[in-house]
Formats: structure tokens, sequence, C-alpha cells
């Protein structure tokens, strides 16, 4: 009997199976396109980054003078019609007030037709005309079109004169960029923020920021060298 009972236990333990192993599935292989995907957004990262501290660091002069030769007041598009827009209009203001606490003895507006056919400079030198400076000490530089032509065409006129040294007005957050442009022209320069006429929402802020960015970008990469002009 107990041979027997043996014998039965040895069956049911031989029916006993084991379950197989279950193999983990294998993960597919990234393809081309997402490795290109993600190398693309790690580029442009890394250029944004670029781009932001470079804002951040720029320079707000290079000189210690408290008086200059010349405001270069950079342009902003009129309207529509013609008629100086709030942000252009406030630069116009700034200039004109620095000029009358003779920081300047004379105001350089400078802006071609870059985003409709009105030029901006000659827009910003009758506004400033309107406020009561002489005609004789405005001049206009009708034909920069970007910020890099800005820096480049004034301080040719500037040089022309035999002036040496400028204040920039601009807006706040348009100065950073333009001050990377300045460090290039071989002058005395410092910025010169002007306030704006009317409050400024955190959207339209945030545009700006954005605008710059992507403005300072391409600078940095390729207008510096492609879009080199010597005063």
């Amino acid at each position: 009997m107990a041979s027997s009972r043996g014998t039965t236990g040895a069956k049911k333990k031989a029916k006993v199976t084991r379950m197989p192993h279950r193999r983990q599935a294998s993960k597919p292989p990234i393809s081309w396109r997402s490795k290109m995907s993600l190398a693309a957004a790690g580029v442009l990262a890394a250029l944004v980054f670029w781009a932001v501290v470079a804002l951040a660091f720029a320079p707000h002069t290079n000189t210690q003078l408290n008086r200059y030769d010349a405001i270069i007041v950079l342009g902003d598009p009129a309207d529509s019609d013609g008629n100086p827009t709030p942000q252009q209009l406030a630069r116009v203001n700034e200039g004109v007030r620095e000029y009358e606490r003779s920081v300047a003895p004379r105001l350089i507006m400078t802006g071609g037709p870059a985003h409709n056919h009105f030029v901006e400079a000659e827009v910003m030198a009758r506004a400033a005309a309107a406020q009561g400076i002489p005609a004789s000490q405005i001049l206009v530089e009708p034909r920069a079109l970007d910020t890099i032509q800005n820096a480049c065409y004034a301080v040719r006129i500037m040089k022309e004169h035999g002036w040496k040294s400028a204040e920039v007005v601009s807006s706040a957050g348009h100065l950073p960029r333009a001050a990377m442009i300045f460090e290039k022209t071989g002058i005395d320069w410092r910025t010169h923020a002007a306030p704006p006429l009317e409050p400024e929402s955190g959207l339209y802020k945030t545009a700006v920021s954005v605008v710059e960015t992507i403005k300072t970008m391409r600078y940095l990469i390729y207008a510096q060298w492609a879009e080199k002009c010597t005063p």
C-alpha cells in the first residue's frame, strides 16, 4: 500500500507543469525622424538659451560720458496714415526731453520705410519739430530698414561730422539687442529707454520679449555677418 501511494504521489507531481516565462516585449527602435526631431529641438533650445543670456548680459554703455555729440532715436513704424504711433512718439518724446536736458545738442532720427511706405525718420523729425526742436538740430537718416542699418547709417552721419559719441534712445525691450549692435560701431555710446505713453499689458510685454529673442537669435547666428555694415 505504501508503495502504491508513493507511486500515485509521483504521478501527481509528474502532472505539474511549469508555466513558461513571458518574455518582455522589446521596445521598438527610435526612428531616424524622431532622432532628427529631438536633435532639432535640442538645437533650438540651445539657441533660445544663448539669445536669452545674450540679452540679459547686453551692455548699457561703453563710456562714462554724461554729455554726447548726438542723440540717436531709433525708428519705429508710423501708422497707416503716416502719423506717429504711441510707440514711435514715445521714442521721439524721450529724445526731445534728453535734448532739452542738454544731453546732446542734436537729434539723429533713423529709420526708412521698413514696414509701410512712410519713412520713419521723417515722421519722427516732424514730431520733434512740432515740439520746438530747431530743424537745424534734427538730422534725418531715411534708409535704414532694420536695427543693424539704424546703427550703421546713423554712425556714418556722425563720422561725416566728426562726432564721436551718442546716446541711443529706443523702447526698453529693443535696447539690449540695439546695444549689442552699437557695441561694434566704434563710437562712445549709452542706451536710454523711452517710457511708454500708455500702460503695457503683460501679453504685450511677453510678445515683445518673444520677438526680441527671435531677432537676437537671428542676429547671433546669421545677421551680424550676413548684414555686416561698415559705419
